[in-house]
Parts: C-alpha cells; structure tokens; sequence
C-alpha cells in the first residue's frame, strides 16, 4: 500500500436491473496514490460499480465516502467535481472533432466579449503537454476519425488526465494500444500515483494487472470474493479469484493435422503497403497465428483478404482454385468469413435482436416470397445459442444488452449458422474475461478440429503463443517468418515483429 490516507471508500453497494441482482453489498477502498485492480468475469458487476462511482448509475442502498465524508453522485458531472475520472473501454469520443475538441469538449476556452468565441489557439495550446505526456505525437488539430483505434484511446487517456482528476477509473484502457504505447502508459500511471492520484485499474490482461496494481480486488457474481496484496498478485491466484476454481485447460490442444495447404494466399499486395507481398499457406483444422505490432498491416490483409479492401496484387485460393473476390459478398459465398476487431462497429447491430444478427448474412434463405420467416429464424437462432452455450432468456434479446463476450459469440454464431471453409478472427477476446476467452479458445479449436482453416490476428502475446499452431510475424505489411510450435518464444515474436529477420531462431517455412 503506497499511502495511509483513505481517499475513497464504497460500503455496502446494492443494485439491481429488472429480474438481475447486479450488486450485493459490495465494498471497495483505495488509498491515495495507490492502484487498486478490479477483476472478474463478465457479469461479475465491475462497470455497474465504476458507473455509480461514475455518476452514470446511482445505488439502490449503500454509502460512498471520499476522504471519509458522505457524499452523493447523481450524475457525470457530480463525479468529475468530486475529482472522479472515467476511460470507458467503448471509446467515448467524436470522431468528427479534433483531438483538442474531444478533450475539451464542453469546458472549451473562450476568447473575451458578448459571443464568448472558443479560443482555439489557447485550446491547441492547452491540449499539447497532455499528448506530449502520453507520447502521442499528433498535432491538437487532428481529426479523430483519421487516427487509429489505439490512437484514439490514448485521447481517452488525456481526456481524463486534463480533468485532473485525483481518481481515475481506467476500465480496459490498453484493448487497442500497441506494446509501446502500453509501456508508456504504465510510465504515466507510475507519475499518477507518485504525485498522489489514485487509479482503479479494470483489465482482462492479467499480465498488466501484476505489472502496475499495489491491490487486486475480486468481484464475482455481483459480490465481494476477496483480495490480493502486491506480493501474493500472481495469475493463477486472480484465475482462481475470478472464477473459484483452477482455470483447467485454458488453452486446447490441436488434433492430428493433415498438412494439405488447403487455404493459399499468394503474393497479396494491400492499399497501404502496395510494394510488399504477402505470401502463405494453412490447413484445414489449423489455428494459424498472425503476430505483430499495431501497424505491422495484418487486419488490412485481413480486410483484403475478405473483400472490404481492395488489393493491388495477388490472390486468394481453396483447394487449388483460385477464387475472385472484389466484395465481402465474394467471400462469404466462397466460404470466407471474418469476425472484425471492432465488433461493435463492424461485426454486430447492436439495436438489433440475437435472432436478427444470425440470420443477417443469409436472409435470403429465410424468406418465402419476400417475407422473413420468423420461425425458421427462431428455430436457427436458438440451436447456435445452444451450441454456443450462450444464457439468454430469449433470442429477442438485443444484442446491445449482452455482455463482451456474448457479443462475440453472436459474431461468431452467425457465421457458424452458415458453413464456414476459412475464418479469420481479427483479436478475438479483446475486452472479454478470462473465463469467455477459454470458451472462445474452445470454439475455434473445435472449428478448427471440424476441419475449418482458422487465421488468428492477436495483440496478446499469451494468446498467440497459446492458441497457435503456427504463428507467422508480420512487420511493415509482410510476414518476417513463421514459427512452428518447436519454436514458439515471446523473444522469437518480438524480434521478428521489428523486423529483425537475420538471427538464428527465425525459421521462415
């Protein structure tokens, strides 16, 4: 514990949604200055308790005291007077403004007189130490929506950092951040806690967890499970904290493969690295892993690959034929399917039911004279819930409704509802719990046992090394080499995803 002074403490937490039970009594401390992680499975009721603190919900019963006095959050604007900071893992941002417009959006600077003009020039100015803090160097005036994902999360960060808040809640803060950008966030939660703010850190990467947290608190089912201090902070005691349990084959091990070659991608050539060719094979009932640092061109292959980017070279084929494909349609009729980074922007309609996303991409199938046959889509809807072990009360459920991961099986239980040859799985637990990934890990190493070619892009280093059976490293929009198991090192990956190339532990087959 890095200080003695109590800066924040939640006592006997209720709530409760319509026939759910959120919160049960829960408590939560920090001290000032110090890093408290809050983990547990999806469900397990970490946002409704960051959002009461938040000012986004209010408790049915219960205190919350900061620095010992009572006080009371109606709303966002309560919790920031309060000195309470929020990253929420959706990015909370408008892309059509500028960086300096998000960070200050609705507090903006105004020049003197009656018309009360932002002062721009004094905005830009103000929002420069913030990025420059964080490492991000991008001009105040830059348009959101010509930035990356990770990019845009770390415009999250300096959002909450320019409130100057003395708690911050940081809820999946690295999902879309490269290693580098990682590193130096973890650099400024260092300076955070050191001048006294205090940081409530939420995160699925129990890697990060162990690395920057002084406490682990456990949550599961809505109710207090216990705590770690710093010395007894090790993965297998937060697995069994979140869970109850030892997490027993968390990662699966692949069945006898036949090594036919079956998918083949030739000399592909991608809009952003048109000079560099992308060449590869996998087989049916492999897991082939695509590593690399954000950046390195592997979801634009991916996106080339299925159609939704156009390619300046090359070519696609299953089983020896070649296959033309100039739109996602091409490929999803070739059996081709790809489940997006962004699910909630790419993969799902989330004002849309369960039913209503499986059946999407196949609708025609489910109509009779241009009228949507309900009941087939029930009867196909409820067998992939089943299949996918999903608890829904009912298939109507919108998907907007669900947690991280059961959105991910809906993106994965339409495709599944067709019949898949290839499917490519763009960071496939980002955001999701320890518990849906080893469910996740099932589902894909039973598609691929099922004969199905799987191609992996992840960011997480456990996964990649766990999940693959071979793992190819790309650097600037080609591949650097492919490791088979016999080879599989995180300094193997690292190497070859800067481009190191000439060294004795590269095998490129």
């Amino acid at each position: 514990m890095t200080a003695d002074r109590q800066l924040l403490e939640m006592q006997g937490i209720d709530k409760s949604f319509p026939g759910v039970k959120a919160l049960d009594k829960v408590d939560l401390t920090v001290y000032a200055g110090e890093v408290v992680a809050l983990i547990g499975e999806n469900g397990a009721g970490k946002s409704t308790l960051m959002n009461i603190l938040g000012g986004v919900l209010q408790q049915d019963s219960g205190t919350i005291k900061i620095e010992g006095q009572p006080v009371v959050i109606k709303n966002v604007s309560d919790a920031i007077k309060l000195g309470i900071g929020f990253i929420h893992q959706e990015l909370n941002i408008l892309d059509n403004l500028s960086i300096a417009g998000n960070i200050f959006l609705g507090r903006e600077p105004t020049r003197l007189g009656p018309l009360r003009i932002i002062n721009r020039k004094r905005m830009w100015a103000e929002t420069e130490p913030y990025l420059k803090q964080l490492g991000l160097n991008l001009p105040p005036k830059t348009i959101l929506s010509q930035m990356s994902i990770a990019q845009q999360q770390m415009v999250e960060v300096a959002k909450a950092l320019s409130l100057n808040a003395r708690l911050l809640i940081m809820d999946e803060p690295t999902s879309s951040l490269t290693l580098t950008e990682t590193k130096k966030l973890f650099d400024v939660i260092r300076q955070l806690r050191s001048s006294g703010v205090s940081i409530i850190y939420i995160s699925h990467r129990l890697s990060e967890v162990k690395e920057c947290a002084d406490r682990v608190v456990g949550l599961r089912d809505g109710a207090n499970v216990g705590s770690l201090e710093r010395d007894k902070i090790t993965h297998d005691n937060m697995v069994r904290l979140m869970i109850g349990r030892k997490l027993e084959d968390f990662f699966v091990s692949p069945k006898a493969q036949a090594k036919d070659d079956y998918f083949r991608v030739s000399d592909l050539a991608t809009q952003r690295y048109p000079h560099h060719k992308i060449t590869f094979e996998a087989s049916r009932g492999e897991i082939l892993g695509f590593a690399g640092l954000v950046g390195a061109g592997r979801t634009e292959m991916a996106h080339a690959i299925f159609g939704v980017d156009t390619t300046t070279g090359g070519s696609v084929s299953i089983a020896g034929e070649k296959l033309r494909i100039r739109c996602a349609g091409d490929a999803i009729e070739n059996g081709i399917y790809l489940i997006p980074e962004d699910r909630r922007k790419s993969g799902l309609i989330t004002d849309m039911t369960f039913r209503e996303n499986i059946t999407l991409p196949d609708l025609n199938s489910y109509t009779i004279l241009g009228l949507i046959q309900r009941s087939r889509e029930t009867g196909v809807a409820e067998k992939q819930c089943e299949k996918l072990k999903m608890k829904l009360t009912s298939v109507e459920t919108l998907v907007k409704n669900l947690s991280g991961g059961n959105q991910q099986k809906v993106v994965l239980a339409k495709w599944l509802a067709l019949k898949p040859k290839v499917v490519i799985f763009d960071e496939p637990t980002r955001g999701i719990d320890v518990g849906s990934k080893a469910e996740i890990y099932h589902l894909m190493r039973n598609l691929a046992d099922s004969g199905v070619v799987i191609v992996m892009i992840s960011s997480d280093m456990e996964e990649i090394l766990g999940v693959s059976d071979r793992i190819a490293v790309m650097h600037e929009g080609q591949i650097t080499g492919i490791l088979t198991r016999d080879k599989f090192e995180e300094e193997a990956v690292i190497r070859l995803a800067v481009g190191q190339t000439n060294w004795a532990g590269n095998k490129d087959n």
